[in-house]
């Protein structure tokens, strides 16, 4: 019988590297914004805390040991490393996966996903400079790329399905070339002893649109659809909902954000919302032939980059997201292969982490780890 396989995207961008001490400061991490982070109104909860780990450093090798034994305690299969590669073999933030692919450690699955989008500077409130520009050179440029992580599709920790090396894109419709992009790739596992690759399609543009990433090349999509809370709330592609229920979420979005911009001046987010009201809107019902692998998402408030323009999603508690984890088992069951993201593992600036934190400690951990563990003892008794 398969059993529900967590995956959880990890960032690597908690070390200092020399483009972001040029663009923002030397020693800038993910930390940097965390640290400076503050209330925006009345019960806002920031700036968060680690517990466990502190302000870490990814390059120290026992910090990655340890949050290897967290994420397994709680049940998590693996971690899906964002990678960044902008064109013509430039990357960034690639030492930590490239020192655990190296040294063999820590002795936990992983697989890929890369990250293709432009960088610009909205963490800090310009989000029209552009720091460093995702760039597409076509076939060449792909082969090169798929040779570039090679050694980490064979690496025996790589995580596979059938026997697939899974492999995530963040925005696959910004490929001028989907179907070439997903071939290239396919073609050359082949030629290289793998028995194919598992293309995941991340729709996290397309929430609206009706497409298939099937007849484009890929496996199986997903989808972290949080964004629908700001852009398509009241207007989200509604054909799986009834008519009543429609006019309600077009009705109460509208009644939101009406009130939001009507104390705009106060400086208060325009996007402020509890996170039990956002919960329906995490979740997609498939229509496709292929998997959608749904995404848990473990809070958000990306407000220590973005400012009032951020999204905050408030009283965000170890109850509420057991809840969440709870919605997410019946579309996992609808699944093939059995697989849901987990977004994400320590995205502190965005306040979407499941790492130990001051308040909480590992609540959310242990959360995650029970309701598996009475996930899979249910399954194990038919």
């Amino acid at each position: 019988m398969n059993t529900i396989r967590p995956i959880a995207y990890y960032l690597p961008q908690f070390h200092p590297i020399p483009e972001n001490d040029e663009w923002w400061g030397k020693g800038f991490t993910e930390w940097t914004n965390v640290i400076k982070a503050k209330p925006l109104f009345e019960g806002h909860k920031q700036p968060y805390f680690p517990a466990d780990l502190g302000y870490y450093d990814l390059r120290v090798p026992e910090v990655r040991e340890q949050q290897a034994q967290l994420a397994r305690n709680a049940g998590i299969e693996g971690f899906c490393y964002w990678h960044y590669w902008f064109g013509i073999g430039k990357q960034l933030l690639e030492r930590p996966f490239n020192e655990v692919l190296k040294s063999g450690k820590p002795d936990f699955p992983f697989c890929l996903a890369w990250a293709n989008e432009s960088w610009s500077g909205i963490w800090h409130g310009a989000s029209d400079r552009i720091l460093i520009k995702q760039e597409y050179h076509g076939l060449k440029d792909y082969e090169a790329h798929f040779y570039d992580i090679l050694p980490a599709f064979l690496d025996k920790r790589y995580i596979r399905v059938e026997d697939k090396p899974l492999f995530v894109i963040y925005n696959p419709t910004d490929l001028p070339d989907m179907q070439e992009f997903c071939d290239i790739f396919r073609n050359l596992a082949v030629k290289n002893n793998l028995k194919g690759i598992h293309l995941v399609a991340n729709n996290i543009k397309n929430v609206k649109i009706d497409w298939n990433p099937e007849s484009y090349g890929f496996d199986a999509y997903t989808t972290s659809a949080h964004n629908r809370i700001i852009h398509d709330g009241y207007n989200f592609s509604t054909k799986n909902i009834n008519k009543a229920e429609k006019k309600y979420a077009i009705q109460y979005w509208y009644k939101k954000l009406s009130k939001r911009l009507s104390k705009r001046s106060s400086d208060k987010p325009l996007y402020t919302f509890k996170y039990e009201d956002a919960l329906k809107y995490f979740l997609l019902e498939n229509n496709l032939n292929i998997d959608s692998y749904p995404t848990i998402i473990t809070g958000w408030d990306n407000s220590p980059r973005c400012g009032i323009n951020g999204l905050i999603l408030t009283d965000y508690t170890p109850d509420q997201f057991r809840i969440h984890v709870k919605q997410v088992f019946p579309f996992v069951e609808k699944t093939k292969n059995k697989i849901m993201f987990i977004k994400s593992w320590n995205e502190w600036a965005e306040g979407n982490y499941l790492e130990p934190e001051s308040e909480y400690g590992i609540r959310f951990l242990d959360v995650l780890r029970d309701e598996m563990l009475k996930y899979r003892e249910n399954q194990n008794q038919f």
